[in-house]
């Protein structure tokens, strides 16, 4: 129903665009054609200007069912015009008419085009760069543009379907409260990171978690220290997070080397009596054997003015007193080795690692391609930094399976790019995730 809606909204469109052979050809009076250009130019204003997403939809959503409406309407317009200018040419009219109808036509449709485009660009989150990048250099050529256009189409459509199907489920459930656990939930991010509020460290996910009525804090650590160092910070964040809510104990989502911060915290920092649940998402339980690598061929030298640069810079950007080199360093299979005989698991808490990986180097760009080749001889399939068998610590252990060329790598996991990966619902994932939690009693 809704394309049969766009070829009728688009025929008034494709008339004034071709108004200069309008002109010469009909057989109405003057006074007709000039008030059917000028109902037709009306009618492309209101076209242009006025929304055209659904109704249910509202604000991002609804501009981007919009945007993907117009710009379908603009590509359909291009395909049929260039049937129209085969059609003049064999109309008798003169040549010159006809190039400058054809420069009537292509301002016209690249003007509804446009505007279809600038919806998408200020709502959509799945279209890539590299368009973005060809539009720049293409959007002013006939017929290839349509190729680039449609790609925005395609994105912004695809996009518009999930994050709508999103939306609804979360109105169905939203009584329920599925997320609302007993303790409140603690996430704690990795090493090279920080908890910013302007760029979530863990994405869409905190924001779905809150819809479905989950309680959420963050660990707020400086981005790269030793383990029991970081510990401390958790340690300091979990007595604040028991002070405001009043709860007795919290459950902990760690990623990465917040894991390991976290294992630390509950087991030499007393913290097994206030952290009911601890579970690890890519964590790198038995160390990065590429690190150990990487460390022994770079010269110390060079490390050190890594580690220099960037204390420096995360110093400015909010921690106290980082240390890029202690950070790595825990990261190393000797370290991890030494953690895990020293650091054993408190009884008292329920423990789960999830890990995934990448199915080609294609999954992720750098330095995670370069990390999965790195990676590639310790092990039987990597997330960009981590090997499964690192990951999957204890007795509780899952692999995250992603069929196709993809794979889900480290940053994927938490959410950090906010790509909808095709068979992989990253948020709903983690909604299970609190939903086994709170299943559990915590």
């Amino acid at each position: 129903m809704r394309k049969f809606k766009g070829l009728l909204q688009s025929l008034p469109i494709l008339v004034l665009a071709n108004s200069v052979a309008l002109l010469k050809l009909s057989a109405l009076p003057s006074w007709a054609k000039l008030l059917v250009i000028v109902l037709c130019s009306i009618y492309m204003i209101g076209f242009v200007a006025v929304s055209h997403g659904s109704k249910k939809s509202q604000g991002k959503m609804r501009r981007l069912d919009s945007g993907a409406y117009v710009i379908g309407c603009g590509i359909f317009q291009q395909v049929v015009q260039i049937a129209i200018i085969i059609a003049l040419c064999f109309s008798g009219l003169n040549v010159w008419r006809i190039v400058i109808n054809c420069l009537c036509a292509y301002l016209i449709l690249l003007l509804v085009c446009i505007s279809g485009i600038v919806r998408i660009a200020a709502s959509a989150r799945q279209v890539k760069v590299l368009w973005y990048v060809a539009l720049v250099l293409l959007w002013y050529i006939p017929i290839v543009n349509c190729f680039v256009f449609r790609k925005f189409y395609k994105a912004a459509r695809s996009e518009y379907r999930f994050e709508q199907a999103k939306l609804d489920l979360d109105e169905t459930r939203k009584e329920s409260e599925i997320c609302k656990t007993k303790y409140p939930i603690l996430m704690v991010h990795g090493i090279f990171f920080r908890d910013w509020q302007i760029f979530n460290y863990w994405g869409r996910i905190p924001k779905e978690l809150m819809k479905n009525g989950a309680v959420i804090f963050y660990g707020g650590q400086q981005s790269a220290e030793k383990v029991s160092v970081s510990a401390g910070e958790v340690v300091e964040k979990i007595k604040q997070v028991l002070a405001e809510t009043g709860a007795e104990k919290v459950n902990i989502i760690a990623h990465s080397k917040g894991g390991l911060d976290s294992r630390y915290a509950i087991s030499m920092l007393g913290m097994d009596k206030y952290v009911a649940s601890l579970t690890t998402i890519n964590t790198p339980h038995y160390g990065c054997k590429f690190v150990d690598g990487l460390l022994d061929k770079i010269p110390e030298s060079v490390v050190k003015f890594v580690d220099c640069k960037y204390n420096k810079m995360f110093t400015a950007l909010g921690d106290k007193q980082p240390s890029f080199y202690n950070g790595v360093h825990e990261l190393t299979f000797a370290s991890c080795e030494k953690m895990n005989r020293e650091v054993l698991d408190s009884p008292h808490v329920y423990y789960h690692a999830v890990m995934s990986k990448m199915n080609s180097i294609k999954a992720a760009g750098f330095p995670l391609n370069f990390g999965y080749l790195l990676n590639k001889p310790h092990g039987s399939g990597n997330d960009g930094l981590v090997t499964v068998e690192s990951g999957m610590y204890g007795a509780n252990a899952d692999l995250i399976r992603h069929d196709g060329k993809r794979g889900i790598s480290h940053g994927d996991v938490i959410d950090l790019f906010r790509e909808n990966i095709k068979g992989f619902d990253v948020r709903e994932f983690y909604v299970d995730l609190v939903i086994n939690l709170k299943e559990r009693g915590f």
